[in-house]
């Protein structure tokens, strides 16, 4: 099994109240991929309720192996939800490991 985790940076000027929807709606967007994208084992979206953090959002997803990760990072469903967050977001980090 692999565990993909992923941390992202929306920009800091963005208006308060259109940070929460653009958040909201990449973490409905990412959570419904599962019915659409059968190698995706598991998905949760968290939006940071910690406003001194750096990162605003950690998403966390489980594969069977890393030539899943790799498929789901160009699969369609996957693009478009992430195209939710493309204009705005400043910084992503990124680990894959396996258990």
């Amino acid at each position: 099994m692999v565990k993909h985790i992923v941390l992202f940076q929306l920009s800091p000027d963005m208006d308060p109240a259109l940070k929460q929807q653009v958040m909201h709606d990449f973490k409905t967007a990412i959570e419904t991929l599962p019915a659409t994208i059968p190698f995706l084992r598991s998905v949760e979206v968290g939006i940071n309720i910690n406003p001194s953090e750096t990162f605003d959002l950690a998403l966390y997803s489980e594969f069977d192996s890393l030539d899943d990760v790799r498929a789901y990072a160009v699969h369609p469903d996957h693009v478009a939800a992430a195209s939710i967050i493309g204009p705005y977001k400043v910084a992503r980090s990124c680990v894959d490991y396996e258990m």
